[in-house]
């Protein structure tokens, strides 16, 4: 009987489509998710990249790191997009720090794409980026090593069976990356579980006996972590653990047209994963843009100087605001996007802990829209007019 259940629920899952992206068979298969893993998203790529791949592999990589290079900066053959928009020498630096013994440690402001380029590297070299950890202040030390089954730890005392393993011991026993996220948010004394680990490659087990005491990490294991520079003084890590990674500060995009592209196609993206269908105008993009990069430096393209808001315009906040600037036109406005939208939901990513940032868009209002919209016109004559839409 149980066997014919098992069959059914079987013939029943195959039957339901895989979401857009997510190709049958993939991670997920046969259940919609908001968000595929990134090895789901790309398979194709990936998988023209590996049959074109002719380069020195490190132990247990799935690609090169050329190859990896490509995935990320993209290249014309295969024809691979390019993902991460920023430092192309700063992701050579991050590819040889993990074929190296040494972990990878992202650090930078929030929004700066860290959690993005670390789930990139994991598919690229492991073939799977959801094998994470996601430091917080309740996160313990059996999160980061392993766990048991009390019924059966109870039942048949430790082993194996009994034990349910970390993210971290999956990746020792298999030989691929894992991912510790917002390592800082945890308390010093969890971090530092993590010393002996990245020293030896070796984690034990006292409660069991035998072979199975010693895990020893095979080739291709190691560790991408990453900590916000915000975060400093929430919980510093200790001058062991630091020893124990390469640093590497992601730095928000300063290239305007990169920033532009980047905005536009993950707006353009996340509006169809909600079925909302609508045009994003690139002259809307690139004045959203404009507004995050000029209050993110303090400076006007122009050279007026301007009070920078306490919080981080980031390129994951112009993303938000763009998407939520298109599901405003897409309900409320019969999907006309135009600048006015941007403004409605502008005061919400400035606007979050210090009430004088408000003052300071208004300023930027002031000085840099009203001058522009009186020489350039256009969207940002629409722009200074929904200035009263501003709290």
């Amino acid at each position: 009987m149980a066997k014919k259940q098992r069959e059914a629920a079987a013939a029943d899952a195959a039957t339901i489509p895989p979401p857009d992206g997510v190709a049958a068979g993939g991670p997920g298969q046969g259940r919609p998710m908001l968000k595929p893993p990134a090895e789901a998203v790309f398979e194709a790529e990936l998988k023209a990249l590996a049959e074109a791949d002719r380069d020195p592999r490190p132990p247990g990589w799935r690609l090169s790191p050329r190859a990896v290079r490509a995935f990320l900066c993209g290249s014309d053959r295969p024809a691979v997009r390019r993902k991460f928009f920023g430092d192309d020498i700063l992701v050579e630096r991050a590819i040889v720090s993990l074929s190296s013994n040494r972990g990878l440690m992202l650090v930078g402001e929030p929004g700066t794409a860290k959690s993005m380029l670390s789930e990139l590297l994991a598919a690229a070299i492991s073939g799977s980026s959801i094998n994470a950890i996601q430091g917080t202040a309740g996160t313990t030390e059996d999160h980061i090593k392993y766990s048991w089954n009390y019924a059966l730890l109870l039942a048949e005392g430790p082993s194996l069976r009994a034990m349910v393993p970390s993210p971290l011991y999956v990746a020792m026993k298999e030989g691929t990356l894992v991912r510790f996220e917002e390592i800082t948010r945890c308390p010093p004394e969890i971090q530092d579980t993590l010393v002996s680990i990245l020293s030896e490659k070796v984690m034990i087990v006292p409660e069991l006996h035998g072979p199975d005491r010693v895990l020893h990490a095979k080739p291709g294991f190691n560790v991408i972590g990453t900590a916000n520079t915000r975060d400093r003084g929430v919980n510093e890590m200790s001058s062991a653990l630091k020893r124990r990674f390469n640093f590497e500060t992601v730095h928000p995009i300063r290239e305007l047209r990169q920033e532009i592209e980047l905005v536009g196609r993950e707006c353009d993206r996340l509006l169809k994963e909600v079925s909302a269908p609508v045009q994003v105008p690139p002259q809307v993009v690139e004045l959203l843009v404009s507004v995050f990069q000029e209050l993110r430096e303090g400076v006007s393209r122009e050279g007026i100087q301007l009070e920078r808001p306490s919080t981080v315009m980031s390129t994951a906040e112009a993303v938000s605001v763009a998407m939520a600037a298109g599901l405003d036109a897409f309900y409320f406005d019969g999907g006309r996007l135009g600048p006015r939208h941007v403004v409605r939901h502008l005061a919400g990513a400035v606007l979050k802990d210090n009430p004088d940032d408000l003052k300071k868009l208004k300023h930027y209002f002031d000085v840099v829209v009203k001058a522009r919209s009186q020489k350039e016109g256009g969207p940002w004559t629409e722009m200074l007019e929904a200035r009263k839409s501003l709290p």
